[in-house]
């Protein structure tokens, strides 16, 4: 066993992780950043897969993500605007393939109006919601007690609107049924973003991508760390007491002042804290999980669709795959699908043969493009509910009633630890550059507290 001393030890080298370690490096902290996996990048992760570069976790930058923008900069990496030119597709309840273009979906006149007061309602709770402390709005206990599908039977009849609206939370975003979550919880993920209507603009929401893959932002910060970032080193065990930590692997024991928890709180429970954390950590920690979303990639000869007037992006409730995109690499030849299949139909799909599960994907894709889309040259499924180090995807949210109960203690520290991931950001919750900017903060205020 190797015993090495720091002033801080962080737990977790995805973008939180490394972005904490960076900060303290900086401002003269010795740090060790211990990593579970042989890799860095947490959620973020682009690899060759058969010849293609894929990017198998996140991947998308929005004009509003100021901190992961500034970061990109910082690192000289270069971006490029995701593929957005011609038209959408829409397939409604009745298989019916209609070419759109716009945000809104072509519906009825009637529906159309539904979804659009839905999304001016929407955006007005959102406007009452701070992200960094959604249990302060005036209704918070109350909308976090009824599920976003009841909230939205309350609010209309029309059922397609319900569908639509729903799948930009659910499917889209959260990855699991709208019955399982609360309004508030909706509220937050709405808010994290700056407005509902900025969850449903696909040109802004999914703006950006970087040249060669987002894992570049973690690759590079690790890099600069050197030889401080420790590769297959999972924590067994954090003891703790007032005077610091010691965090042990395999084959570490990292003694530090302090400790940040990078990682997402359904891991938690694979470290010992001894002495175990306070009971509320335990009761707060049991009422959140992971969403599950199967990222689909598929990549052809050439971008067929544009020949025909199509963007690639295309959207439906009713279908399995839920929605879709263009998702060609910069510079590339060929043409790329990214398509998502999430919570129950990711379920169901699952108890198929993995040659039955991309029969049924493709088949879905083929009802938005065409028969074109049955034969990919290269097929991937991104499954982060299999990754043992991640067990789901895109973050972890509260079941009904745990964002109210708990949510104001997520990150409150417990003696010399604190945690930090995408998980528990407000601005950019889910995302990147929430991840980035509870590295930040956390790295403030544990220096401050050294």
């Amino acid at each position: 066993m190797t015993i090495i001393e720091r002033d801080i030890v962080i737990i977790g080298a995805g973008a939180s992780g490394l972005t904490a370690a960076t900060a303290l490096q900086k401002a003269g902290h010795t740090v060790a950043v211990l990593e579970a996996r042989d890799r860095v990048g947490g959620r973020l992760w682009t690899d060759d897969i058969e010849g293609a570069m894929l990017e198998i976790g996140g991947q998308w930058v929005s004009p509003d993500q100021d901190a992961l923008k500034d970061t990109i900069a910082e690192l000289g990496l270069e971006t490029f605007a995701r593929y957005r030119d011609g038209e959408s597709v829409y397939v409604n309840a009745a298989g019916e393939r209609t070419r759109f273009e716009g945000e809104i979906f072509p519906v009825s006149p009637d529906t159309e109006r539904e979804i659009v007061r839905l999304i001016e309602k929407l955006d007005g709770l959102v406007a009452e919601t701070d992200p960094d402390r959604p249990w302060t709005h005036p209704q918070a206990k109350e909308l976090d007690e009824i599920s976003f599908s009841a909230w939205l039977e309350q609010e209309t009849t029309d059922q397609e609107a319900r569908d639509n609206i729903g799948m930009f939370i659910a499917g889209a975003m959260l990855t699991k049924p709208a019955h399982a979550f609360s309004t508030l919880q909706a509220l937050l993920m709405a808010a994290s973003a700056g407005s509902f209507s900025n969850l449903v603009d696909a040109d802004f929401i999914l703006d950006e991508r970087v040249v060669g893959g987002l894992q570049q932002v973690p690759i590079l910060l690790a890099e600069r760390l050197g030889d401080d970032v420790f590769l297959g080193q999972a924590v067994r065990a954090l003891r703790w007491n007032a005077d610091g930590v010691v965090a042990v692997t395999d084959q570490l024991e990292v003694h530090a002042r302090r400790v940040i928890v990078a990682v997402p709180p359904v891991l938690y429970n694979r470290i010992s804290f001894e002495p175990p954390l306070p009971r509320r950590q335990h009761q707060l920690h049991q009422h959140l999980s992971m969403g599950f979303v199967i990222k689909v990639h598929a990549v052809y000869e050439t971008p067929f669709w544009r020949e025909d007037g199509l963007s690639g992006t295309a959207f439906s409730p009713y279908e399995l795959v839920h929605e879709a995109y263009d998702n060609t690499n910069f510079g590339d030849t060929r043409g790329t699908f990214v398509g998502f299949v999430s919570d129950e139909a990711a379920d169901e799909v699952f108890t198929l043969t993995a040659e039955e599960r991309k029969q049924r994907i493709l088949t879905s894709l083929s009802h938005y493009f065409g028969e074109k889309a049955l034969t990919p040259v290269v097929y991937y499924e991104s499954d982060w509910g299999t990754e043992e180090w991640t067990r789901g995807a895109y973050a972890a949210s509260f079941d009904l009633g745990g964002l109210a109960r708990y949510g104001a203690d997520l990150r409150t520290p417990v003696g010399p630890i604190s945690f930090s991931c995408s998980d528990l950001a407000g601005k950019g919750y889910q995302h990147v550059d929430g991840a980035i900017r509870m590295g930040r903060d956390t790295a403030a205020l544990v220096a401050a507290g050294l």
